[in-house]
């Protein structure tokens, strides 16, 4: 029997792609069960990524790294997860979904169990490239169970559900990942990682999506245009995730790795852009209405860095991630509504009114939080910070289906949307958190030299602020030299922290501004549509008037 001859579908059964799976009618407990396991499946994919991100500084304690060695980790997996994007489309379409899925999870799984025995930076590098690939795969295992859950009239509203579970993951592990560590420091990361891994196999293997159409795609120069590619990236994610860690002009390979990403990647498109049946349509991706898109979605994704921004700002005023917990509590809940908003309103004429929507509920967001002080706690946070998470989670569904729509038009664009998508949203993170931590710095130094510029032991102020300090610790410190040095460095701290907090302020303002810009190019690029459209539809207008006078002469005459 040939897997690859066409298969009789009955209409509603047709896969909408090849590689995707069939629609059969299901009962309401099948529906249901595909949608816990489109729940499971999609957030496994991306909590394993978010438990080590927000644990990072006790990861580095745990694996004895310096603060740049351990940014490895968050960079590795977005590059193996870009890349492996490049082929999983046609993996799929080839191969089979079956295939695809059991092959990825059991790979994840060995490597996060392989993990558990070998210690050290490498191993855990080698965890994250592994978690990055799988990560890829289950992600789209999420968009592709959860639809089954609901009938054909309502498959929109799960397909905005599936992508919007998957960014569940990074609220959810910062409310329970301290307890993991408790257990068996970074290893109680790994073991719930492996268990949900272990977890979402045993799902998949019970409840298998319905059989699709297999087709074969695979070409010589795809492997060629891999080649190229994947090492471009990685390469372009060396830099932007560790260019902060390392500071972009202090370390000279830096300038040798994006040197080689342009070369690589420019190859890679040069190879692309002259093929018969591309593996990325560079002429398709280069149309303004794809790269309006992606630059909305790059945009979007550095807004959205002001969550890094916020963590920073609690972390300097001494917050640990225990005292935290209401803050990500109340931003779960705030991205739960988003994604449930974003489902039900979901509809391809509301696509643009609902992306503005978002970016205004940003903007308000980052510029409640640019008002901060020395004073702020994560009570004063919680309305910005939902408006930020529910605008964040609300926009993705909108995002993806307004790209998927040309898909559909053009079947053999899936992978040059696959990744454009990806990259938009991997790689905007990551410089999304380069920009937020270089400005933060670089303005840190400038608030730090302006007040550091009046404090002087002549003004009596000052004077009077350290010897205060020094005799709060007269009971511990008998030489009154000791006490005053403490004092300065006390006063030094204080200093530090508010230039830490001036410097946040202007992140957060500078994060608004970006968000305003963004919705101000977006309205006027909606308003010039509307413009265009009508202009048109005038002249006709005038002509039949014209006609009618006309008509109306004539019959005068007669």
């Amino acid at each position: 029997m040939d897997v690859y001859a066409p298969q009789t579908w009955k209409p509603h059964e047709r896969p909408m792609l090849p590689g995707s799976p069939s629609s059969p009618l299901h009962s309401t407990p099948r529906r249901l069960a595909y949608l816990l396991v489109g729940f499971i499946v999609a957030l496994t994919g991306g909590l394993g990524n978010a438990l080590v991100t927000v644990n990072l500084v006790y990861a580095q304690g745990s694996l004895g790294v310096y603060s740049a060695e351990i940014q490895w980790l968050p960079t590795v997996y977005v590059m193996a997860n870009v890349s492996m994007n490049l082929l999983l489309v046609k993996f799929r379409q080839q191969f089979g979904l079956r295939l695809f899925t059991e092959l990825f999870l059991v790979l994840y799984a060995l490597a996060t169990l392989a993990h558990l025995f070998v210690h050290g930076l490498g191993s855990a590098i080698a965890v994250r490239a592994a978690s990055g690939i799988s990560g890829a795969a289950l992600t789209t295992l999420g968009l592709y169970y959860t639809p089954q859950g609901f009938p054909a009239q309502h498959r929109l509203k799960g397909v905005v559900l599936g992508i919007g579970f998957s960014q569940l993951a990074l609220p959810i592990a910062r409310l329970f990942s301290t307890e993991l560590l408790e257990i068996a420091e970074w290893r109680g990361l790994y073991w719930f990682e492996l268990g949900m891994c272990l977890v979402s196999l045993g799902c998949v293997l019970l409840l298998k999506l319905p059989p699709g159409d297999r087709i074969r795609v695979f070409e010589k120069l795809d492997a060629v245009t891999f080649a190229l590619f994947a090492p471009g990236v990685a390469l372009l994610c060396a830099v932007l995730g560790l260019g902060r860690a390392v500071w972009w002009f202090e370390a000279p390979w830096l300038g040798w790795c994006l040197a080689g990403s342009i070369v690589l990647i420019t190859a890679a498109v040069a190879i692309e852009h002259n093929r018969a049946r591309p593996l990325l349509n560079i002429r398709w991706l280069t149309t303004s209405n794809m790269v309006r898109l992606a630059l909305s979605v790059l945009l979007i994704r550095i807004v959205q860095s002001e969550a890094t921004g916020t963590v920073g700002f609690l972390q300097a005023l001494g917050l640990q991630n225990d005292q935290m917990r209401d803050l990500w509590l109340v931003t779960l809940v705030a991205s739960i509504a988003g994604m449930a908003a974003s489902a039900l309103t979901i509809a391809p004429s509301r696509i643009q009114g609902s992306l503005m929507f978002a970016l205004l509920l940003m903007a308000i967001g980052a510029y409640m939080d640019s008002h901060a002080t020395n004073l702020t706690r994560p009570d004063q946070m919680f309305i910005s910070q939902a408006l930020l998470a529910f605008a964040g989670v609300f926009f993705i569904g909108p995002v993806f289906v307004s790209g998927f729509g040309a898909i559909i038009a053009q079947p053999s664009n899936l992978i040059s949307f696959s990744l454009m998508f990806s990259m938009t949203q991997n790689l905007g993170g990551l410089l999304g958190s380069a920009l937020v931590g270089t400005v933060q710095v670089l303005r840190e130094k400038y608030h730090s030299s302006q007040l550091v510029e009046h404090l002087t032991l002549i003004d009596p102020l000052v004077a009077s602020r350290v010897q205060g300090s020094g005799a709060a610790l007269a009971g511990t410190l008998g030489d009154p030299a000791l006490r005053s040095a403490q004092g300065v460095a006390s006063l030094g701290a204080a200093a530090t922290r508010e230039a830490n907090i001036l410097a946040y302020n202007d992140v957060f303002l500078l994060i608004s501004i970006v968000a305003i810009a963004t919705l101000a190019w977006m309205l006027l690029h909606y308003l010039w549509q509307m413009c265009t459209v009508c202009r048109p539809a005038m002249p006709a207008q005038n002509a039949q008037t014209g006609m009618a006078r006309v008509s109306l002469d004539n019959s005068g005459s007669k």
